[in-house]
């Protein structure tokens, strides 16, 4: 870039204290903002000059006027929610940041503020909160199950209804049940012990306790669902897609009065035998148009873990497309 072409601003901030934060420590967040926006970035005080291309300072301003009225707003600002803003604005420049990163689902025992990262995530609560069915659907990492249990706790902190109800079909994934050691209780609860891990970042240790003792938590594989009504519950199928269209019509038919149910899983992991169909892949074409039913897909940008998760999840999907072309051309060539 040419120094005709180069774009120069400045944007100042009124409180000091807010500046300092928005900088960060050393200026580690300004230097996270220069990387994302592709901008160069100068403080002094509570000044700020951008430079760089016209898209490049744009980006930067819309980036840093947003986080600054999250910090006016009392949101605590951390380094990845620097590069979950920028994703969010990348794909919507217009958005207000703060009806994201301020739409609080649940606030946890340990005073964590639990809300959405991603426009995805932020459509998903609105679902929830707008339909008595929702199916979240796409990689690891996106959330799905983590405000769908955040979401649960709430709901049930609200008095909205009188108990969690949280299931997983028990599918082996490259290991037989029989082989795991205990009871047939001792080799389900690995498979549960995710729901249990949501769970405990919530709740007290002590409270997650007294409510599954009491029955107003249940942590359960999908089989134990067959034959029941849940009334006033609060119901979250997990891994969904290693359940079949029948069990899936089971569980979805469970469902009572005063009673919500979030389906969740990930189309590209399936553990079932190849002869069985998913019945999560199943489910958009059969409930798609049912009323009362919602559809979330997320995607790699909605993935809110470690930044390489993102990129192993990118290589994946990028391996599985060229296994696919080549057993398409092989196919082809047999012809």
């Amino acid at each position: 870039m040419t120094k005709d072409n180069e774009v120069r601003s400045s944007l100042e901030f009124p409180d000091n204290g807010y500046a300092r934060t928005l900088f960060g420590r050393g200026g580690q967040f300004i230097k996270s903002v220069e990387s994302l926006a592709g901008a160069k970035i100068s403080t002094r005080g509570t000044l700020v000059t951008l430079s760089g291309s016209e898209a490049g300072v744009s980006r930067a301003e819309v980036l840093l006027n947003g986080l600054y009225r999250l910090l006016e707003l009392g949101f605590a600002l951390t380094g990845p929610d620097i590069n979950y803003a920028a994703s969010i604005l990348k794909e919507d420049k217009n958005t207000d940041l703060s009806s994201v990163f301020m739409e609080t689902v649940y606030v946890s025992y340990k005073k964590k503020r639990i809300a959405p990262k991603s426009l995805n995530q932020k459509r998903y609560i609105d679902e929830i909160r707008a339909n008595d069915i929702v199916f979240g659907i796409g990689p690891a990492g996106t959330g799905k199950t983590y405000l769908a249990v955040a979401s649960a706790v709430a709901a049930l902190a609200a008095k909205e209804v009188d108990r969690i109800i949280l299931t997983r079909p028990a599918v082996e994934a490259g290991e037989k049940l029989g082989f795991l050691p205990g009871d047939m209780a001792a080799k389900v609860d690995p498979y549960l012990r995710p729901l249990y891990d949501a769970l405990h970042v919530m709740l007290d240790p002590d409270q997650v306790e007294h409510y599954l003792e009491k029955g107003i938590i249940e942590v359960a594989p999908l089989a134990f669902m067959r034959g029941r009504t849940l009334d006033d519950s609060f119901v979250i199928l997990d891994e969904a897609q290693n359940t079949t269209v029948d069990q899936l019509k089971m569980f979805l038919t469970r469902l009572g009065f005063g009673s919500k149910a979030v389906v969740t899983g990930d189309i590209t992991q399936i553990d079932l035998p190849n002869s069985r169909a998913s019945g999560l892949v199943a489910s958009e074409s059969i409930l798609g148009r049912v009323r009362g039913i919602s559809f979330v897909r997320f995607t790699d940008k909605d993935v809110v873990r470690h930044p390489l998760v993102q990129a192993v999840i990118k290589a994946f999907d990028r391996a599985e497309r060229t296994e696919m072309k080549r057993r398409d051309k092989a196919e082809k060539d047999n012809n």
